[in-house]
This record gives structure tokens, C-alpha cells and sequence, in this order.
């Protein structure tokens, strides 16, 4: 099975600490952010790997080609940020066989079981599963309203009034038929998955509850609080 990573955001709000790592390798109880993806794509089955690269690309590419793990992983630059979206549509040939695929935003910290999303994705057949957390904050995450049977019928990026406080786990498992919920056109040049692709998809999406941990690096408060939970983890 294959998986996008996307991982080439700047992490402005991680500065100083990104002034010379890129947001996607900064250490995490000694171990670079992007190795604990590698280790969980692998334990679960994951094969082949598409990582987005903009900012230090370099340093990336180094972590890449030393890091000893069974993994086919493809890296690609973007010279201009393309957005969620922007590098999926983008990279559309490299899934056109696939009849599913992993979509993983590179800077969260996570031991998600991504098997068991997968089966609940294979057992719905949704044009997209998204796994979802409970937020405590959420007016800074994606929103989503579900129905008894876990169908999105309701999904808010940033909303300033929260139906509920499902969140957007920035973890998905997509079917092919995706890319025909994308728009044709969109103001600015990025193609962000939540303002443009997501709310295309109510009704067509399930919610996966994530009973795992996940924490987003956002910002230096929860790199801090991911150094102290690594150590009671068992990643």
C-alpha cells in the first residue's frame, strides 16, 4: 500500500528549533519526527512512500538515504508550497493504479494503529475515511459532525462556532475516486485539503475514531509536551 507524507511545511512557530531542522526531522526523545513515521508505515504494511519537500530539502534527503528501513520512498520538490491538495493533484500519476492509499500529515506525532483504519475503510468504502481525535481546542482544528453511522455530514476548517469537538486527525485513508471531489478552480495558488477538497466530500466521508495517541508539533508548547510523553509511550 502506498502513503503520501506531507511534510514541507516551514514550522515557523517552531523556531528556533526549525532555523536549522526542518519541522518534519526535529528530534523527539532523540529521534527524528519523520523516523517514527517510517517505523509505523512499516509495522503496518506500508510500502512505498511519497514525501513532499520544500524547506531544507537537503536535510530530508540525508535523513532519507540513511535511514535503514524496507521502505520505497519517493521524494519530491516543490519549489512554491502547493498545499495538501495542491500535492496530492500533483502527484495524481503515482496513485492512478492504486485502488486506496494513506494520506499522513507529516508533522503530527502519532502510534495510530493504521491497520485497523484501514480495515474500517475497507469495510465502508467511503471516498475518504478520516480519522478523528477529541479536541479540547476546537476553534484552531478541522471540525466534522457525524450521524449515527459515522457518515460526515458536516465538516468546518477553523469554525468560531464548534458543532462538536471531533477534530481532524490529519490522517486518511482515500480511495481513488477522490480527485473527483477536487475543485477546478480555487482562489490563490495552494490547494488546501481542508478549505477546498474536504467540504466537497459531506456524505461521502466516515469518521474513524482514533483511540490512539496523537499530538500535532505545532508549536514549541507541544514539542514540549511531546518530549514528556515519549518517555511513557510505547512507540
Amino acid at each position: 500500500m502506498k502513503a503520501f507524507l506531507l511534510a514541507a511545511g516551514l514550522g515557523t512557530r517552531l523556531r528556533p528549533i526549525t532555523e536549522s531542522i526542518p519541522k518534519c526531522l526535529v528530534p523527539i526523545g532523540g529521534k527524528p519526527l519523520m523516523a517514527y513515521w517510517f517505523d509505523l508505515f512499516y509495522k503496518h504494511g506500508i510500502t512505498d512512500v511519497l514525501i513532499n519537500l520544500h524547506y531544507l530539502p537537503d536535510k530530508v534527503r540525508a535523513f532519507v538515504k540513511n535511514y535503514r528501513i524496507p521502505l520505497n520512498v519517493h521524494l519530491v520538490y516543490e519549489e512554491h508550497l502547493l498545499g495538501s491538495g495542491g500535492t496530492l493533484l500533483a502527484n495524481k500519476a503515482w496513485v492512478d493504479d492504486e485502488q486506496e492509499y494513506l494520506i499522513a500529515y507529516g508533522d503530527n506525532l502519532t502510534n495510530a494503529n493504521l491497520s485497523k483504519l484501514i480495515t474500517y475503510h475497507r469495510e465502508h468504502r467511503p471516498v475518504l475515511t478520516m480519522a478523528v481525535f477529541k479536541t479540547d481546542r476546537p476553534k484552531e482544528c478541522g471540525i466534522v459532525t457525524v450521524d449515527e453511522n459515522n457518515t460526515i455530514i458536516h465538516f468546518e476548517e477553523k469554525p468560531p462556532h464548534p458543532q462538536s469537538n471531533l477534530a481532524n486527525a490529519g490522517l486518511f485513508v482515500a480511495s481513488k475516486d477522490i480527485f473527483d471531489f477536487f475543485p477546478e478552480k480555487f482562489s490563490g495558488n495552494v490547494l488546501d485539503l481542508g478549505f477546498h477538497v474536504l467540504p466537497n466530500l459531506i456524505g461521502k466521508m466516515k469518521a474513524y475514531v482514533l483511540e490512539d495517541y496523537l499530538l500535532d508539533i505545532g508549536n514549541l508548547e507541544r514539542y514540549k509536551k511531546a518530549q514528556e510523553d515519549i518517555r511513557e509511550l510505547n512507540f
